[in-house]
């Protein structure tokens, strides 16, 4: 800042018109921030010219070399000094800016890409001759004729070396690569019926990095197809597929399972209109859909694909075009809960395979298996470091393995003998009144033998044909072994039972509501502007156990709360809400606390560990596993079976 002295007055700013050249490196800044930047907005072009191959070749991370070839409609001779003009475009006429059905509308990209590096157009109209012309730093040259087969091919040298500052701020050529290779995927998955590839050429030598071909059959199969090519086929393999429709929004795709999670968001992809974008409120109600079935660390792998209408969807947001905004976003964050959660539920008991091959890995001699992350083997996408786990570096899922101390608390409080007040459901989660009889974990005499086995004449009829099969034996009072027509599954039978008890407590606080509770004094709460938003919502937060009044400007008074969060700050909840409705326009800050209570009043009417069961109460809960949607993972997302085929087993002893 200068500083001017009193008697000496400021010098009045001077407006002035700025040079082309400059307002294009201004506009280059907001399109093109980086070389993964660059290939979108081509490869977008690319797309829109009805490309169905599409090549892309790189340097240096794309710094000195980006060259994009497509075998799309072409451009004439007279259509190239005005695609490289800014504001010029084939994809709209300007009268509504509504009304897109492409990638690109701006008409800014090659103008700005030619402002900050050395480009060159070549392109062909079928039954035409090719021409060719370049930029250098918003300085065009002359149209000349040039040799190519069909399409067009961009070439640009030297990215930034107009705006050698912005040079400084480019990562390594390794991450700008792997940015660049993510941006040319995420395109790649909206379009399955087009090859793509991606080829580095270093110290002269060429390689291909990336290749996809182009998928065929119905919609359906060849996403899936692709997304296997992309994402891996451990991804297929563990997801289902999404279609759902609601006021004109069409949801399709596919989510994976719970137990096939991440430890990092590097697997949500969301795609409006098949353009990919970065959407907090989108990736948001992927979240919510996934609240009651995934720890809070962990984050759902899914590809999911938003159609409507371009009158619904701004698109228009930034030049970029990576954000979106909807004219009803309540609209579509109910349709992606809503639809996933009906999926999840429809998967029934299932569970990734990927813990059936985590398992075997860790049974296998040599090294110990590298674990810690739901999805099953860690992968590059959360650590990127490979090499041997380390003790600190293996973890159990979500949750850490109880302490000897607590085990042999939950063996005790098993124990027979024991009055049934001394563990009852009344007393763990300190609500009054009976507990329904199926809730409450049965009382058996049994043995302290670490396991029992089921005898022979108890073992069920034709069960071996059943999902999870018949129950043979229980191993040290907390792993249930059953016998399947193709193998065995391994049950933890507290994890299981957790979510049975979960899933009906949840059934039955949706039948009878929410029970509130009526404060002796109200709580009187100063929100400010945001009482007004709250007052809003105040009927469905009834409905919820939290009663709500205005209480003067700014301030709401709090008469009831849900009985079963017992006493809480009320200040606190109601500013979660208000902060959700702001960011998302909807809030879930309370269902997700109900729902906590629920699981963590599940989990100490459960059966615990140590506990041994007769062998018909082993079969009734795996029939019930069957029946019940999510029981393949617990309240926390850790699996509660694993399923072990018989091929697998007789491999890890040499018999085959």
């Amino acid at each position: 800042m200068t500083l001017h002295s009193p008697a000496e007055p400021a010098p009045r700013p001077v407006i002035r018109q700025l040079d082309e050249a400059a307002i294009n490196r201004i506009a280059a800044g907001e399109v093109v921030e980086r070389p993964a930047s660059a290939v979108k907005e081509l490869v977008e072009n690319a797309l829109d010219a009805g490309a169905r191959r599409i090549e892309v070749t790189i340097a240096a991370g794309g710094k000195n070399l980006i060259r994009v070839r497509d075998d799309g409609c072409g451009m004439t001779a007279d259509e190239l000094p005005l695609a490289l003009a800014r504001h010029a475009t084939s994809k709209i006429d300007g009268s509504d800016l509504l009304e897109i059905h492409s990638f690109g509308f701006r008409g800014e990209a090659l103008a700005s890409l030619g402002a900050v590096g050395r480009l060159t157009l070549t392109s062909r109209v079928a039954g035409q001759e090719a021409a060719t012309i370049s930029v250098t730093g918003g300085r065009l040259g002359p149209v000349a004729p040039a040799a190519l087969d069909r399409g067009t091919v961009v070439e640009l040298r030297d990215l930034f070396h107009a705006t050698p500052a912005r040079l400084k701020f480019m990562r390594t050529d390794r991450a700008e690569a792997q940015a660049l290779a993510e941006a040319l995927r995420r395109l790649a998955m909206a379009e399955p019926h087009v090859a793509f590839s991606l080829r580095d050429i270093t110290d002269g030598r060429e390689r291909e990095i990336f290749r996809v071909d182009a998928e065929t059959g119905d919609p359906v199969t060849a996403l899936g197809n692709r997304l296997a090519a992309i994402l891996g086929r451990e991804f297929h393999d563990n997801a289902l597929p999404v279609d759902g429709s609601r006021e004109g929004l069409h949801l399709t795709g596919f989510a994976a399972l719970p137990t096939y999670s991440r430890g990092a968001g590097v697997s949500q992809h969301v795609f409006v209109n098949g353009r990919p974008v970065t959407d907090r409120q989108l990736t948001g109600a992927l979240r919510a859909a996934y609240m009651d079935v995934l720890s809070r660390d962990r984050f759902p792998a899914a590809a999911l694909f938003v159609e409507c209408a371009p009158q619904l969807v701004d698109v228009n947001v930034h030049p970029a075009k990576s954000e979106v905004r909807f004219r009803d976003p309540q609209a579509v964050r109910g349709l992606i809960v809503s639809t996933l959660r009906a999926a999840l539920s429809g998967a029934g008991h299932r569970a990734s395979t990927t813990v059936a091959t985590e398992t075997l890995s860790m049974m296998r001699p040599g090294p110990a298996a590298r674990t810690g992350d739901a999805g099953g083997l860690i992968d590059e996408e959360d650590h990127p470091a490979r090499g041997v786990a380390t003790a600190s570096s293996i973890h159990a899922w979500q949750m850490e393995r109880p302490s000897p101390r607590a085990m042999s608390v939950a063996r005790a409080a098993q124990a027979p003998g024991l009055a049934e007040s001394s563990f009852g459901f009344e007393s763990a989660h300190g609500l009054p009144g009976p507990v329904p009889d199926d809730l409450r974990s049965a009382r058996l005499s049994g043995t302290d033998m670490p396991s029992a086995r089921v005898e022979k004449d108890t073992f069920p009829a034709g069960a071996e044909a059943l999902p999870l099969g018949a129950a043979r034996a229980q191993l040290h009072g907390n792993w249930i072994v059953a016998q399947t027509e193709t193998g065995m599954v391994l049950v933890d039978q507290h994890a299981a039972h957790e979510r049975l008890v979960y899933e009906r407590l949840k059934r039955q606080m949706a039948d009878s509501g929410v029970a509130a509770q009526a404060l002796l004094v109200p709580e009187i709460v100063d929100l400010g502007p945001g009482a007004e938003r709250l007052l809003e919502v105040a009927e469905d937060l009834s409905r919820l156990g939290l009663s709500l009044e205005s209480f003067g400007p700014g301030t709401v008074a709090v008469r009831e709360t849900p009985a079963i969060l017992g006493r809480i700050d009320a200040a606190a909840l109601l500013r979660d809400i208000l902060d959700e409705l702001e960011d998302l326009d909807a809030t879930t800050a309370l269902p997700v606390r109900l729902d906590a209570i629920l699981s963590r009043v599940a989990c100490h009417g459960s059966i615990r560990s140590g506990r041994q069961m007769r062998a018909e109460e082993m079969n009734a809960l795996l029939r019930e596993m069957e029946a019940t949607p999510g029981s393949g993972q617990c309240n926390h997302g850790r699996p509660t079976y694993v399923e072990l085929r018989l091929a697998d087993i007789e491999k890890l002893f040499g018999r085959r």
